[in-house]
């Protein structure tokens, strides 16, 4: 359990300075430096392509190396990118900036995370990545608000060092320490059981790198997972906003916190019963009902019904994100995990950089989010019909082998 407290320690750290810091920095330099919206958003597109161009390196990187020299870097360099985010003095400077913050990010992200908690579960797998993952919407939760706070009593200049502060910490210590790469290398099997004296050593198995990306299942995955994750991300960028325009400012700020804690009940939920089911079946009853939820927000303009509609979609954001490491390792196995992670989460990044400006796009045209939100939810529907045929999602190969 300690990997998993580690794993879930650097994932809060990582999403609540990281993913849901982006719209914190993006509302503290618009009223700082009175910069246009269209350039910040463009900057956060910036920082969510070079993390999954990053991801693939970090996955050749772990895949040979001790995963937790990947955490102490991305730890250091992120924190360096957020000293300098408090000093940057035009745009073009927001974007080198937001480069160099995407590599920190990548590298003590998910792909390094998961890699590691998939090594050292197989059975209590699907648990052990949802706790790890429930990092990613408890950081939403603790860190993200005090966040803001502090942000809008200090700005942003003065915030910067403590933000660096927090974030070195939340990732180099526990990534360290907790984060153990490979269980052979403590005497372990996966699962927390010891290696018996003089027993021969353990490698993992799993479907060759090559044909793995040629397989019908993973290009179905992939993507489904753009269409899923970038309306998912489209969705949650917009909605304080959505629940402004409909409700009041006061209501509107309950909508993410009640997003975030739906998405950690949920996930944890999850990781119980979903592994009883096929996992295709799961990603595609996940991906209609964040369908249902997104056209109802679409729809909704009672505030009672808007926040039913947020806690069916927190249900589904959840576990459609903690199911992709999941889908990939129970397919093609340990081995080539890391490598076939990080290619995935490179071309999802597309769909969660696209999804968002997407949804402003069509707000702006149409003068709201009801037509923005259909369309997202019509990629989800897509998303469905995609993940059901790319096939079952049984495990073929996920077992360790001893030479």
């Amino acid at each position: 359990m300690r990997v998993v407290l580690g794993g879930f320690l650097i994932l809060t750290t990582s999403a609540g300075l990281g993913f849901y810091g982006l719209a914190v920095y993006l509302n503290a330099l618009s009223k700082e430096r009175g910069w246009d919206i269209a350039s910040l958003s463009l900057g956060t597109t910036v920082f969510f392509i070079v993390s999954g161009i990053t991801g693939l390196f970090v996955a050749r990187i772990i895949a040979k190396q001790d995963a937790r020299r990947a955490v102490v870097a991305g730890g250091v360099i992120g924190a360096v990118s957020l000293l300098l985010l408090g000093h940057i003095s035009a745009v073009w400077q927001l974007y080198l900036v937001y480069c160099l913050y995407g590599v920190g990010f990548a590298a003590s992200g998910l792909v390094t995370v998961t890699t590691v908690v998939t090594r050292w579960f197989h059975r209590r797998r699907a648990m052990a990545i949802s706790v790890a993952s429930t990092g990613l919407s408890f950081g939403g939760v603790a860190i993200t608000p005090a966040m803001k706070s502090f942000v809008d009593h200090q700005t942003l200049a003065g915030a910067a060092p403590w933000l660096a502060l927090v974030f070195v910490v939340g990732t180099v210590i526990p990534g360290w320490f907790l984060l153990k790469s490979d269980p052979a290398e403590h005497g372990f099997l996966p699962d927390g059981e010891r290696v018996a004296p003089g027993s021969a050593a353990v490698v993992f198995s799993g479907t060759p790198y090559a044909a793995a990306i040629r397989s019908r299942f993973f290009i179905a995955v992939t993507i489904g997972y753009i269409l899923s994750l970038g309306s998912q991300v489209g969705g949650i960028q917009q909605l304080v906003k959505l629940a402004e325009e409909r409700t009041t400012p006061a209501t509107a700020a309950f909508a993410t916190l009640a997003l975030a804690v739906t998405s950690i009940v949920a996930r944890l939920a999850g990781g119980k019963i979903f592994p009883k089911y096929p996992l295709t079946r799961v990603i595609t009853v996940l991906s209609f009902f964040q369908m249902l939820a997104l056209a109802g927000l679409g729809l909704s303009h009672n505030a009672v019904i808007l926040f039913a509609f947020i806690i069916l979609f927190g249900a589904t954001v959840g576990n459609i994100l903690m199911l992709q490491p999941l889908l990939i390792a129970e397919r093609f196995g340990v081995r080539e995990y890391p490598k076939l992670f990080g290619r995935t989460q490179f071309y999802t990044v597309f769909g969660t950089a696209g999804g968002p400006w997407l949804l402003g796009w069509l707000h702006d045209i149409a003068g709201g989010y009801e037509s923005a939100y259909l369309a997202a939810a019509a990629m989800s529907f897509v998303g469905v019909f995609v993940f059901y045929f790319g096939g079952p999602a049984e495990n073929t190969s996920d077992h360790s082998a001893a030479v």
